[in-house]
């Protein structure tokens, strides 16, 4: 397994939220959570990326403990963070933006031309401030970012929450692309339709803990079982 989380305990404080959450995502795999808002889904993000300290249990990448080193360590041994809100730089331009992650990940010109490449729309705003661009070319901005790090595994944190459908479908190509380039994709998406059109297993949490992993085909097949999982 590419990534793996052994029984992970995290909180805030005093107020543990996972509690022995175990998962493993592997190479070419898109492995999508769900559950209800406070289920422990961006806490678990945050836990891999060490913003969040972990109690017990540990985070490996490739059989190597990556429990301890800072964020901006984890991200330079493989690992793309796009969360929630994006975090950009608004002050700053489409083209500094995309440097920032060149040079978090030490990538040459031929990472950044691959990513305009799959985000063609980016190239024609390179000089414009990140806080002038719409919320789908945002999104498109903070992934093009987190693709120059040139990561082994992706997370994505609700990435197309608020975007127009054309906007959802072109993140949604990209995010395949990536696994089929050989790039491991944990996906946090309240979308349960979105889930459905790319995932190759999905992940249940409920109170911090996986309640079941199941194969997405399955879910497919019989609906119902998502409705047992998320009481809906």
């Amino acid at each position: 397994m590419m990534l793996e989380l052994n029984k992970i305990n995290a909180g805030y404080g005093r107020a543990q939220i996972l509690r022995d959450l175990s998962l493993t995502v592997s190479p070419g795999e898109i492995l999508c959570l769900l559950g209800r808002n406070g289920a422990g889904k961006t806490t678990t993000m945050q836990a891999i990326m060490g913003l969040l300290p972990l109690m017990s249990g540990a985070v490996r990448l490739e059989g190597e403990e990556i429990s301890k080193p800072a964020a901006h360590k984890i991200a330079g041994r493989g690992i793309g963070y796009i969360p929630q809100g994006r975090r950009l730089f608004g002050e700053l331009t489409v083209a500094q933006n995309l440097e920032i992650g060149l040079r978090a990940g030490r990538s040459g010109p031929e990472v950044l031309e691959d990513a305009l490449e799959l985000f063609p729309r980016l190239r024609e705003r390179l000089t414009q401030r990140a806080q002038t661009l719409s919320g789908g070319e945002q999104q498109m901005l903070a992934t093009a970012r987190a693709l120059c790090l040139r990561p082994r595994i992706l997370l994505l944190d609700e990435p197309t929450e608020g975007l127009q459908p054309s906007m959802i479908a072109a993140i949604r190509d990209v995010i395949t692309v990536m696994r089929d380039r050989g790039v491991g994709i944990l996906l946090v998406e309240q979308r349960v339709d979105a889930v459905l059109s790319v995932a190759d297993r999905v992940a249940f949490i409920e109170n911090g803990r996986n309640l079941e992993t199941l194969e997405a085909e399955a879910l497919r097949r019989d609906p119902g079982l998502i409705a047992k999982h998320l009481g809906v």
